[in-house]
C-alpha cells in the first residue's frame, strides 16, 4: 500500500478505535470518492475489537450472576489491550492484523 495513502488515512483510522463513536466517525467519513484502503482495514480491526468488548461483557455477567465468582474479571481488560495496540499500530502506519482476533472474519 502506497506511503501517501496510508498517511492520509492516520487519524481515521486512529479515530476508529477510540469508542463506537470513532468507529461510526471513521466508517461514514471515508465512504464513497473519499474510501482509504488503511482506514477500512483499521476500521475493520476497530469493529472486531468492539464486537469482542460485548462478547466479554455479556459472558462475563452471566457467568458472575451464576456463579457469584469474578476470577476471571481481568478478561474484561482484553478489549482495551487491543485497542491501544490498533492506535499504535495506525500511527505507526501498520496494517499488521491484531493477534487472536485480527483473523476472524
Amino acid at each position: 500500500m502506497d506511503q501517501s495513502i496510508k498517511e492520509q488515512g492516520k487519524t481515521m483510522a486512529i479515530i476508529s478505535y477510540i469508542t463506537v463513536i470513532g468507529l461510526l466517525i471513521a466508517y461514514f467519513s471515508t465512504r464513497g470518492d473519499k474510501e482509504n484502503e488503511f482506514v477500512s482495514f483499521h476500521i475493520g480491526q476497530s469493529l472486531r475489537v468492539f464486537i469482542l468488548g460485548i462478547i466479554i461483557s455479556v459472558s462475563m455477567g452471566i457467568i458472575i450472576s451464576v456463579t457469584g465468582l469474578s476470577i476471571l474479571k481481568f478478561l474484561s481488560y482484553a478489549p482495551l489491550v487491543f485497542m491501544v495496540l490498533g492506535v499504535m499500530n495506525a500511527n505507526s502506519l501498520k496494517d499488521e492484523k491484531l493477534p487472536i482476533i485480527g483473523n476472524i472474519g
